[in-house]
């Protein structure tokens, strides 16, 4: 799937995760602002690879403001990035959830 227009969810506060999602053009591109970027950068990228996979965008730029955020956190907020991206807010693909 193509994303349709640049989408944000989550916030900046503690133990949560920003994420915004806006269209790229050669895979997948991360900026991503961690305190914790050095010991868990390589999970924090690869959780959100995986659901983005999971709707089978291949191309975005992904910007990623990490504040402690646990996995399941990051998971969440990727998806509902992704359905605003993608402009299905209304119509989740249940198969995903």
């Amino acid at each position: 799937m193509e994303i349709k227009k640049t989408a944000i969810a989550g916030t900046l506060e503690s133990s949560d995760v920003q994420i915004m999602l806006s269209k790229g053009t050669v895979g997948v591109e991360f900026d991503l602002v961690s305190d914790v970027a050095k010991q868990f950068a390589d999970d924090i990228k690869s959780t959100i690879k995986e659901t983005l996979g999971l709707y089978g965008i291949e191309n975005a730029v992904v910007k990623v403001v990490d504040k402690g955020a646990l996995d399941m956190v990051i998971k969440a907020r990727t998806l509902t990035a992704i359905q605003r991206a993608l402009d299905s807010v209304d119509q989740p693909n249940w198969e995903v959830l």
